[in-house]
């Protein structure tokens, strides 16, 4: 299964709470990246929210929902895909202090459900994946961010 991890610095930042409080923040998303089109969230209770995406992947656009946990003293959010485009999507969020600032870390595995194209479509759905994700933390936080060279696998268990 295609996964991806992608590790941000935000130089300077030590306020890790802060960083995690925008991250968790997902409707506000869309004003400030044009990657994501809208993001909806229900049913928010104890750390659950279910939250609806639209994000443009490529030259089209990616819609699915998914459960977040969301936990402020760990800072962290986990999600897994309940509907969507994908046939498996789910990771994490990490933020954690850093030398010179806070690193946030994304992790996801995916399935695009199409196993007899997966060796020619994985590896590209895993560089959009990872791009996505940095226009989406470089929309969040600044340009000035240090967005790390992704670390793909687009096959493996």
């Amino acid at each position: 299964m295609p996964r991806v991890t992608l590790d941000a610095i935000l130089p300077g930042t030590t306020d890790t709470g802060a960083v995690f409080t925008r991250l968790a923040d997902f409707a506000a998303y869309p004003k400030y990246t044009d990657a994501v089109r809208e993001v909806t969230l229900t049913g928010i209770e104890d750390g659950q929210v279910a939250s609806h995406w639209s994000v443009n992947f490529r030259s089209g656009v990616l819609c699915w929902s998914e459960h977040d946990r969301i936990d402020p003293v760990a800072l962290t959010i986990d999600f897994t895909q309940v509907e969507g485009d994908f046939d498996r999507f789910d990771g994490s969020w990490r933020v954690t202090a850093a030398e010179t600032g806070t690193r946030v870390r994304f992790t996801a595995a995916f399935d695009l459900g199409m196993p007899s194209l997966a060796a020619i479509i994985d590896p590209i759905a895993c560089q959009a994946l990872a791009e996505s994700i940095g226009l989406i933390l470089r929309g969040l936080f600044g340009e000035h961010i240090t967005v790390a060279e992704p670390v793909t696998a687009a096959q493996g268990g």
